[in-house]
């Protein structure tokens, strides 16, 4: 596995093109492999998320089992001349989990439920866009991906209801595309979390960490990266 970044130059038109267009941006990564790989369900697979830390970097970070060539996006969205991507060798990482380690953490996710509006309609997948709603979406998932949001002390919790944890969800924003022939736009809800977790099961972690957590992972969802506490 590999963890690659790439920073993004968006004074230039083809990275606003490509920041404006989650189905470009998707394409954009899988030409970045001779041979993509093809999809299995229970190997890992590509994954990638654009990071906007304010005016100071935009950066597009890529987990996948083959090493990729970012020179086109270089070329169309980066600096041709001084450009450059950092590819690391993910796997000795990942290894070296260890149940009871804490780490920080950034999650950008399509939080989403089933819901119906009456009774004799089919269920449909919606979108949570409260805030309470979008914390719980993780803390049903975190058992079953391998880690525990850490609580913070009672002291410090400055809104009870909604400052339990070592969380924080920002930059909600709707990610609108039209889909092959589709007529009627696709819109993706995705929002990011950063925090600080545990490894209750390292096993299932390093599943989380390849595979991707939560649904639209096409489209920029579903990659979430450790870094020091």
């Amino acid at each position: 596995m590999y963890l690659t970044r790439f920073r993004i130059n968006i004074a230039r038109i083809g990275a606003r093109r490509l920041l404006s267009s989650p189905q470009m941006m998707h394409a954009a990564v899988l030409s970045s492999f001779a041979e993509a790989p093809k999809p299995d369900a229970d190997g890992p697979r590509i994954l990638w998320r654009v990071d906007r830390d304010g005016a100071a970097a935009t950066y597009l970070y890529i987990v996948s089992p083959a090493r990729p060539d970012l020179t086109h996006l270089v070329e169309q969205a980066g600096w041709p001349e001084t450009g450059r991507w950092e590819t690391f060798e993910y796997g000795p990482f990942l290894n070296r989990l260890t149940k009871g380690e804490q780490w920080a953490f950034r999650l950008t996710a399509n939080p989403v439920h089933t819901a119906r509006r009456k009774n004799d309609e089919p269920t449909k997948i919606t979108a949570h866009v409260g805030l309470r709603h979008q914390i719980d979406w993780l803390l049903k998932r975190q058992e079953h991906a391998g880690f525990r949001i850490v609580e913070k002390a009672p002291e410090r919790r400055l809104i009870p209801e909604l400052d339990r944890y070592e969380l924080l969800v920002h930059n909600r924003r709707n990610l609108v595309f039209r889909k092959g022939g589709q007529k009627d736009p696709v819109t993706v809800v995705a929002v990011t979390y950063d925090g600080r977790l545990e490894v209750t099961d390292p096993d299932a972690l390093r599943r989380t960490l390849t595979h991707g957590l939560g649904r639209a992972k096409a489209y920029g969802c579903g990659l979430m990266t450790l870094g020091k506490a």
